[in-house]
């Protein structure tokens, strides 16, 4: 028996991409998953489908404080309780930096970083409270080490969750709450579908990675569970970089 089998895991931005294969990993092995989205509920409809089992869908802006608030009090009111939580919840709207428009910057910090500090909090006082420890796994970026012409928004917010994790796993210790994070490199998802359409950049990237192909959003799944597991049970504060090598070499 997996020891994910009913556990309650809630993934955010779970709807489409690398949330809804994280989701879908964890109901494999037997896990009860809350699917978290923001204006997508045929994609969360349709991930509940692929699951089957016990999942629940909530609509819920992680920007938003009374949504996340409502959001985590309604799994607690149907499972009564968090073991597993995946921040995941992450938007990239590309723009030259010279073009940027200010409420395009606010929107791409609050939702990937301040998201990541809203429903972590919520969820790490109910882990506290219930005195079980538990598991914090965030989806960071290797844009957290890297630059982009059209990613200065998006690269500062990853950056920004790198050491928020590092900080949340020296706060939550004392409570056995580990919080680690994995660092995707290029991986084929609507967030970068348009960008992708591109096939010299596809090829240039291809060729950039040493494993010489992109990611997909199943090669995230067993990384997640294993920092979700108990045999990582004496890591925290770690980035687990997961890029297929492209952050290895400068050749």
């Amino acid at each position: 028996m997996s020891e994910f089998k009913d556990q309650v895991v809630l993934v955010t931005g779970s709807s489409r991409g690398i949330g809804a294969a994280i989701a879908r990993g964890f109901a494999s092995d037997g896990a009860k998953v809350v699917i978290n989205h923001f204006e997508d509920a045929d994609g969360a409809r349709e991930v509940v489908t692929q699951i089957g089992g016990q999942t629940l869908a909530i609509e819920a802006d992680v920007e938003d404080a009374s949504q996340v608030s409502a959001m985590v009090e309604q799994v607690l009111e149907t499972w009564g309780r968090v073991d597993v939580l995946v921040c995941n919840a992450g938007i990239c709207p590309f723009y030259d930096f010279l073009e940027m428009p200010e409420a395009v910057w606010d929107r791409t910090l609050d939702v990937n970083l301040k998201g990541v500090f809203l429903v972590s909090q919520m969820v790490a006082r109910h882990m506290t409270e219930r005195s079980g420890g538990g598991r914090i796994v965030a989806t960071g970026s290797i844009s957290s080490m890297v630059g982009g012409t059209q990613q200065a928004h998006y690269c500062a917010s990853k950056a920004g969750i790198n050491l928020l994790i590092k900080s949340m796993a020296l706060s939550l210790a004392p409570h056995q709450i580990t919080c680690n994070a994995v660092l995707p490199g290029t991986v084929e998802t609507d967030i970068n579908r348009d960008a992708l359409s591109d096939a010299d950049l596809r090829a240039r990237l291809a060729a950039g990675t040493p494993l010489q192909r992109l990611g997909q959003p199943d090669d995230l799944v067993g990384a997640v569970k294993f920092l979700a597991s108990q045999t990582a049970s004496w890591i925290t504060g770690s980035l687990l970089v997961v890029d297929g090598g492209a952050t290895s070499t400068l050749q």
